[in-house]
């Protein structure tokens, strides 16, 4: 068991690695040897993911998420398979984390202040009486 947060937990059978050929630097390695990972989780079937959980995730997922409900995290970034394979674990992880973050609460609107009304007035004002003195008056 892979532990996400202390209350969700992931069974490591629902995790599938496909490797694969990396790109860039890596010399003629980059082409003998697949490196790459694609960590592939079915998010939508999960029973170790709550629902709520399952629906934020799918929204922070974006692209990496196929119709089937299947998340799909690529990791290339280092030159051996071992570490490419904790990179993406790394990922999903960090993703359900966030998903399981309660959303913050929404935002209740306030109404300004009596003081912050007075002071804008006081201020359109004086910047009235600014523009008032620059009119050229006709006939002065």
């Amino acid at each position: 068991m892979i532990e996400v947060t202390r209350r969700i937990h992931l069974n490591e059978a629902e995790l599938h690695e496909d490797f694969l050929r990396a790109s860039g630097p890596g010399g003629q390695n980059v082409n003998k040897v697949e490196t790459a990972v694609q960590l592939r989780f079915d998010l939508r079937h999960s029973a170790s993911i709550p629902d709520e959980v399952k629906a934020r995730a799918e929204k922070l997922a974006g692209s990496r998420l196929t119709n089937d409900g299947v998340l799909i995290i690529s990791a290339q970034r280092f030159r051996s398979r071992e570490r490419n394979r904790e990179d993406a674990l790394e990922k999903l992880l960090a993703l359900l984390r966030e998903a399981a973050a309660p959303p913050p609460p929404k935002r209740r609107p306030t109404k300004p202040t009596k003081g912050s009304k007075e002071r804008r007035l006081d201020g359109k004002a004086k910047d009235s009486r600014t523009k008032a003195l620059r009119k050229v008056r006709p006939g002065d």
